[in-house]
């Protein structure tokens, strides 16, 4: 056997992460079933799980291709130039209600359990795209499975700290990379520019091992591969510094009733608002789903789907407008875009098409408001007959919608800065959105030609110029 002072990886970094899910994730197991459109990944006691494939995909993006070669291998046509990866990547294993990592085959009773009996049915988001013209796209109806905001997950990598003269290699390339898993705009899985995916880093503990010290070679041996087992470590709060982004901050303040709709109703009304159940951390960092005054589970949802596709359409408005694209025909040459055929769109939003090479993934990140249950008033509607003064048949149906005044929702919306050079008016069409939104001209959600999703409230940009704030009476 070679002796390990000889081996050419004597050097290794290893780090371990504590992660939790600030809006729900979805990360998809390329499977679906009777109930749902996308079913999330599951590991072997049918928990939710991060595969490795996921989180290293992720840094890859985020190092840029160029320097990914350096960790994760490369391997071009006709060349020798080939090279292996040095960074390994476990799964990320979720945190059960013990506090501790469920890693390895257990005996889960998903039925008993109060915690576990929740990840026997996940939740299901229904997704319908709408047009321009207030209708939903032919195709643009589907849903999917998604994983509680608040979950925890562990995951580990370890890189070969070696040069190939067989000298210890720098630390700066192994942090640089903690720092870019420790970044606010990391997002894992599908739906991240839709409100899926933000992932807050809640602790990260490294190790420098050099296996010719006998001590580091003790502890390398031993080291089990369980993430439930512990590890020590020197802590690691560090994140990637980063001018990329420009971030605003929407504070939004119901005025009255808003209504988004689940898409079914209950034992008393037609249509209720989409809820989902959220969960906590206690003091002893052991997880808990939230729950409200009132003893339920569920919170209010507001969908990030649903603000950004109010936002994106007023943007395309506002971006005609300031190029004086009118619908009345005066300009032949200037009638207005809207969808995929706007610059604007294309640019912040992105878009896609059945030809794959006419893609482009959005430049603008929002989140999935979830927060503490609000009281419900159930509306009854009825059409009315304008000869008759009857009802019209079949035309009587009741809601339940949520008063939300003096409530106020908080929220960040960030857009990559390179998203606004092609064209000064993008970002004034976009931050014209913005003020519309909180002034209450763009309503949000269902009803809203009922009266229901005017919102007030203030938007800024944070470390720029650019401030609104709209003032609306409390009842």
């Amino acid at each position: 056997m070679k002796n390990i002072k000889e081996s050419k990886y004597a050097h290794r970094l290893l780090a371990r992460f504590v992660i939790e899910a600030e809006t729900p994730l979805a990360v998809g197991s390329g499977e679906k079933d009777i109930l749902t459109d996308a079913l999330v990944a599951t590991d072997v006691n049918g928990l939710p799980y991060i595969p490795g494939t996921a989180i290293a995909g992720v840094l890859r993006h985020a190092l840029g291709e160029k320097r990914a070669k350096e960790f994760f291998g490369k391997h071009e046509e006709n060349s020798k130039d080939c090279q292996g990866s040095e960074i390994i990547f476990s799964e990320a294993k979720m945190i059960g209600s013990d506090g501790k990592v469920v890693d390895g085959l257990k005996t889960i009773d998903f039925d008993k359990d109060p915690f576990y009996a929740k990840f026997k049915e996940l939740p299901i988001r229904q997704h319908a795209k709408i047009t321009d013209k207030g209708v939903t796209e032919k195709g643009g109806k589907f849903d999917e499975q998604v994983v509680y905001q608040g979950i925890r997950f562990v995951f580990e990598i370890e890189m070969v700290s070696e040069n190939k003269d067989g000298t210890p290699r720098k630390l700066d390339d192994f942090l640089d990379i903690l720092r870019e898993l420790n970044s606010q705009t990391l997002r894992i899985g599908s739906g991240t520019r839709s409100g899926f995916g933000k992932i807050a880093v809640k602790n990260v503990v490294w190790r420098k091992l050099d296996l010719t010290n006998p001590a580091d070679l003790e502890f390398y041996l031993n080291k089990s591969s369980d993430l439930s087992q512990p590890f020590e470590g020197d802590v690691f709060d560090e994140e990637a510094q980063s001018n990329k982004w420009v971030t605003y901050e929407l504070i939004l303040q119901p005025e009255d009733f808003f209504l988004f709709g689940s898409g079914f109703g209950d034992e008393e009304v037609d249509m209720i608002p989409v809820k989902e159940e959220a969960i906590g951390w206690d003091e002893n960092d052991k997880p808990h789903f939230k729950k409200n005054d009132n003893g339920d589970t569920t919170c209010v949802l507001i969908p990030a789907t649903s603000l950004k596709g109010a936002i994106a359409h007023r943007t395309a408005y506002h971006y005609n407008r300031r190029k004086e694209r009118y619908v009345d025909g005066s300009d032949p040459n200037k009638m207005p875009k809207t969808g995929r055929e706007s610059e604007v769109i294309r640019e912040l939003f992105g878009y896609e098409s059945q030809d794959e090479k006419l893609q482009k993934r959005g430049n603008v990140l929002f989140d999935d408001i979830i927060q503490c249950s609000l009281p419900d008033k159930v509306l009854n509607h009825v059409s009315i007959d304008r000869f008759t003064g009857g009802a019209i048949e079949s035309a009587l149906f009741d809601e339940k919608v949520l008063f939300g005044n003096g409530k106020s929702f908080t929220t960040e919306i960030m857009v990559d800065k390179t998203a606004f050079d092609g064209d000064p008016d993008y970002k004034k069409a976009f931050e014209c959105a913005l003020k519309d939104l909180v002034d209450g001209i763009l309503p949000l959600g269902g009803g809203v030609n009922r009266g229901n999703g005017c919102f007030g409230g203030s938007v800024k940009e944070i470390d720029g110029t650019f401030n609104h704030k709209r003032e609306i009476e409390s009842w």
